[in-house]
């Protein structure tokens, strides 16, 4: 497997294919540069802390490979290959050639596009798997690539073509758990890819409640949830922490832990268009303001009462009566002279009503061109805004998270020191309210009108920026339910131990963009059927679909007989006939194909090498059904 990147997605994909799958790593990383943030650690420190390491000559061999692990099971060290750029020498020096998979992980979408035309011609069969921010090039390229592998293999099996080329962003998959982290804390609602599982985490039952056990319960909550000295938020091996995948004797003796269950299965619907204030579509609440309402409100109550007065007063039928109120009120009517007292003091007030409408009509006129003109600005926070989501941070990860708030119809407030930041254009479009300044700085936070908030999503780079913001924010209220995005497993680990001593009764929840990226991006180059995955704190949950046939695990066994506590779970059963399937179920949903999935199987059913399963595994569950791991362990 060869993993290029420059930033903290390589480092941890690569420790997953390694460390999960035991696989064969090489890692091509730039070599001219010194320093770098919390999530983008350079090779020098990867190299320090032991997950990067030169094969002698004597262990690559004359091919140049790798040692064989599967006799004692040594993990073997990630090999580095130095280069600035993905060059072709720089592909062939990591055995582009000869790989299995190839990830490209540059930040830049135009780096990763040529690197994978260059690898795509180096090697045909290659699988590849692209990060890309751009969702509509990603897909284009994704066929472009694809077709080209098949003009170079004519005879390519089909499962095999669907698997040759993946583009994914790591900040689609991360966005809809960080979301969820802020917006509902323990009763959040996670769809696993946004395509066919509801998951929905619960609070311990109470004394005397029967706990509701879902279709299945996927996850027993760390014990350490409301424990100071827990360690939740963190995957450093020997703390406490989830236990996945629970056989049901566990989770009846588990006590005063939360759990995550699968509680329902649907299609996902189609993501909801962003609401944009244009000159066709801007609402009538955003053109005038509520004292401009009122007093349109109040003229065309005079005129009303000025009607009907004159219908009282004179001989006049209701028509004409308001017609001649109209008159007087833009003063293009006759004067009263020899008429009744009653008409013309009726006169005089139409046209004192007309001489308060004119300014009314300017300044309806004003409001509404500001109006207009305010959509290429930034918006500030409503007076009396509460209730809402402080979201720190618009680049790529905070972008996505924003597009995500909005179409829950989530009410946001970002804050952004970069005026030039990604998410700030959009930001404009969809009018949310954008406080351009450092949080760090006092009085950011407050003009965010964090005091009257419900959440923080801290979602910069910076480990410590979001860290500061964070206690920034917890001196303006103490119960504010924050999510901050950390890196390092063991800060995120002092960081939740340090909030919940000092804040018991808030919420407090860490998570990492390349914890919860780097699974789905592992799953696609081993080349499964990856349907998606769901963080549990900071833990993950896969959901793959996989033949019977070949995994003596299932094949020939019944349901129960298959669930293996800590690694795996038969979750449904592909119904569709074999002839019929598409060999990729994550394409199906993705094309608007929804299979026939039976969910809720009987414990009894056997499983027969023809069918199709969709499992809920750990990720040491899933390298063991692929051949590629140890034991499987609970603590995955």
């Amino acid at each position: 497997m060869v993993v290029c990147g420059d930033d903290g997605l390589a480092q941890r994909l690569a420790t997953e294919l390694r460390d999960v799958y035991r696989e064969q790593v090489v890692l091509v990383v730039p070599g001219d540069r010194a320093e770098g943030r919390l999530e983008e650690q350079p090779a020098a420190q990867w190299r320090a802390a032991g997950l990067i390491g030169r094969f002698s000559s004597t262990a690559r061999g004359s091919a140049g490979a790798a040692p064989d692990d599967t006799s004692g099971g040594v993990l073997l060290p990630i090999r580095e290959v130095m280069s600035g750029s993905p060059t072709e020498a720089a592909l062939l020096r990591a055995g582009v050639d000869r790989a299995a998979a190839l990830a490209l992980l540059y930040e830049d979408d135009e780096t990763n596009l040529r690197s994978a035309l260059l690898a795509r011609r180096l090697n045909p069969g290659l699988r590849l798997v692209v990060r890309m921010y751009n969702r509509k090039l990603g897909q284009h390229m994704e066929e472009l690539l694809d077709q080209a592998a098949l003009v170079a293999m004519p005879g390519m099996d089909r499962a095999v073509l669907e698997a040759s080329t993946t583009v994914l962003s790591d900040a689609d998959t991360a966005a809809p758990a960080l979301a969820a982290t802020a917006v509902a804390g323990t009763s959040k609602v996670v769809q696993a890819d946004g395509l066919l599982l509801r998951a929905v985490e619960r609070t311990p039952p109470g004394r005397g409640e029967v706990p509701d056990p879902g279709l299945c319960t996927l996850a027993l909550l760390s014990s350490t949830t409301a424990d100071p000295a827990g360690a939740e938020g963190s995957d450093a091996s020997g703390t406490v922490g989830p236990l996945l995948l629970p056989d049901d004797r566990t989770v009846h003796t588990a006590t005063g832990r939360g759990t995550v269950i699968l509680e329902t299965v649907r299609h996902a619907a189609p993501a909801r268009p962003l609401r944009r204030l244009s000159l066709r579509g801007a609402a009538f609440g955003d053109l005038f303001s509520g004292r401009l309402r009122w007093a349109l409100a109040g003229i065309v109550a005079s005129v009303f009462a000025l009607t009907v007065t004159t219908i009282l007063l004179t001989d006049a039928d209701p028509v004409h009566a308001a017609y001649l109120t109209l008159l007087d009120l833009f003063s293009i009517n006759d004067p009263a002279v020899g008429e009744s007292t009653a008409r013309q003091v009726l006169q005089l007030l139409s046209g004192l009503v007309g001489l308060a409408l004119l300014p009314l009509l300017v300044a309806g006129a004003l409001e509404a061109l500001g109006t207009f003109r305010a959509t290429d600005a930034l918006r500030r926070p409503p007076r009396g805004l509460s209730g809402h989501v402080v979201l720190l941070g618009l680049g790529k990860i905070g972008a996505r998270v924003l597009v995500r708030l909005r179409e829950l119809e989530i009410p946001v407030v970002c804050v952004e020191e970069d005026p030039d930041a990604r998410g700030i254009a959009l930001a404009r479009g969809i009018g949310v309210p954008v406080v351009l300044g450092d949080v760090t700085e006092e009085g950011v936070l407050e003009a965010a009108k964090i005091h009257r908030a419900h959440a923080l999503l801290a979602l910069t780079s910076s480990d410590t920026t979001n860290l500061e913001a964070t206690l920034s924010a917890r001196t303006l209220k103490t119960d504010l339910r924050v999510a901050l995005r950390l890196y390092d497993d063991d800060f995120a680990t002092a960081v939740y131990r340090t909030l919940r001593t000092a804040h018991p009764e808030a919420l407090t929840r860490s998570r990492s963009v390349t914890h919860l990226a780097a699974p789905a991006f592992a799953g696609a180059m081993m080349g499964r059927q990856i349907l998606g995955a769901i963080p549990v704190e900071r833990k993950i949950l896969v959901f793959a679909a996989l033949p019977v046939a070949g995994h003596p695990q299932f094949e020939g066994r019944t349901v129960s007989e298959a669930f293996r506590p800590g690694a795996w779970r038969i979750l449904a059963l592909d119904t569709s006939a074999p002839a019929a399937r598409r060999p990729d179920l994550a394409s199906a949903h993705r094309d608007g194909e929804h299979p026939q999935l039976l969910w809720d199987l009987h414990p009894g059913y056997a499983l027969r090498p023809e069918d199709r399963v969709v499992i809920a595994a750990t990720r040491g569950g899933l390298a063991d059904l692929l051949g590629r791991g140890t034991a499987p362990r609970s603590t995955c």
